[in-house]
């Protein structure tokens, strides 16, 4: 039997782009001792008190179907944050909760777009956007923005793409690149999305991992409210990856459709992981800048030590747990690179190719091992690229 042509062309070419992890996960299998600086992981594990209130709620009996838009304690908690940081009052009628953001992705491009319609993205990007837009039928379309200006999407550029398109993807601040999006390109984007008659989905889920500048949610803008659906996720704010816990903050209307897709797909998120999630929000503030503080620390003490040589390049990391580090000097592609460091130095990160053509000749590096461990492991990625670039000048 012939599967469906969606599910078998997901993929697209059919390289997901994530070979070096996968060589690196099977050398970890075969015992060897690698540093694995690749996928955004905390290396902390989701909090005791958290986990303690998800056991309690199941212990409880809250173990059945849940709320399928989320229970309205959380759904109110969520609409709080918004407003609290926002500034723009939103109530739980305009959330809905997901299991997770990679679920809140695939709802919102549902959301958006018909089978046919060409959905925008920022290259270089997450590397499930792509896959996530083929999934609902839509053609994903990617705009590239350039290393030179920090990967800083370029609006001129999105509009040339943006005549009958349905829909934008943003993500800010990136994953991979590090970027925060300003008020000049965000403003920008504002005006493409509204003059081409566009939804925009804006992944928010690294919100609390800012470094440099605010973080400006486009919702906010003027006229962009009643066209914006917008992505958080307890995932990287709260160490919760495997809890499967996100949202999506959209109008009134699209939430109570969005209702009727998670009724014929997922029926919900399970009550007592609603539970802890709303919990972990109640903790605040403080208890989000504790989980996000060692990424921050990370991020400087790579800065410091790529400003101490002149091969690699850093992209301005301004929020996310990763560093994008330009590579071009030593005359390898990013794959190249990252394979060859792996293989010499047992020391894994993700080439740029991975998050797409805009990032060639780059590599990213997730911040997510202990402080001693990634500054040895740059210190020596920094040589390695020393010593490739020496010998292709020879």
């Amino acid at each position: 039997m012939r599967q469906s042509r969606r599910i078998s062309t997901l993929n697209g070419d059919g390289d997901d782009g994530w070979g070096l992890f996968i060589e690196a996960r099977r050398m970890i299998g075969n015992g060897v001792d690698v540093t694995e600086l690749t996928i955004g992981e905390h290396d902390i594990r989701t909090d005791a008190q958290i986990l303690e209130a998800m056991h309690a709620s199941a212990s409880a009996g809250n173990t059945g179907y849940a709320m399928i838009p989320g229970i309205d304690a959380l759904r109110d908690k969520v609409a709080e944050r918004v407003t609290e940081r926002s500034g723009l009052k939103t109530t739980r009628d305009n959330v809905m909760i997901t299991p997770g953001g990679q679920a809140a992705l695939f709802m919102a491009h549902h959301a958006a777009c018909d089978e046919g319609d060409r959905a925008l993205f920022i290259d270089p990007y997450y590397a499930t956007y792509p896959g996530t837009i083929r999934s609902v039928g839509a053609v994903p379309v990617p705009v590239k923005a350039r290393s030179a200006h920090g990967f800083q999407p370029d609006p001129a550029e999105i509009a040339k793409l943006a005549s009958g398109a349905k829909s934008l993807l943003i993500n800010s601040p990136n994953n991979p690149t590090g970027a925060v999006y300003g008020a000049e390109t965000m403003d920008g984007i504002a005006r493409v999305v509204q003059d081409h008659d566009l939804w925009l989905i804006s992944d928010e889920v690294y919100d609390t991992q800012v470094w440099e500048g605010p973080h400006i949610s486009p919702r906010t803008l003027p006229g962009m409210a009643e066209r914006t659906l917008q992505i958080g996720s307890l995932s990287k704010s709260h160490a919760m990856t495997g809890s499967r816990c996100g949202w999506i903050v959209a109008p009134e209307a699209v939430t109570e459709n969005l209702i009727q897709l998670a009724t014929n797909t997922n029926y919900g998120v399970a009550g007592f992981v609603q539970s802890a999630g709303l919990f972990a929000l109640e903790l605040g503030e403080a208890f989000e800048a504790r989980i996000a503080e060692p990424f921050r620390r990370r991020r400087g003490l790579v800065m410091d030590l790529v400003a101490a040589q002149q091969v690699v390049r850093a992209i301005p990391a301004q929020g996310a747990m990763y560093a994008m580090l330009d590579i071009r000097a030593t005359g390898m592609s990013g794959e190249d690179f990252a394979f060859a460091l792996l293989k010499a130095h047992q020391i894994a990160v993700m080439p740029g190719e991975s998050f797409g053509q805009a990032a060639a000749g780059h590599i990213r590096v997730a911040l997510t091992v202990d402080d001693d461990r990634l500054r040895a492991a740059v210190a020596t990625l920094l040589d390695f690229a020393r010593e490739r670039a020496e010998a292709a000048q020879n």
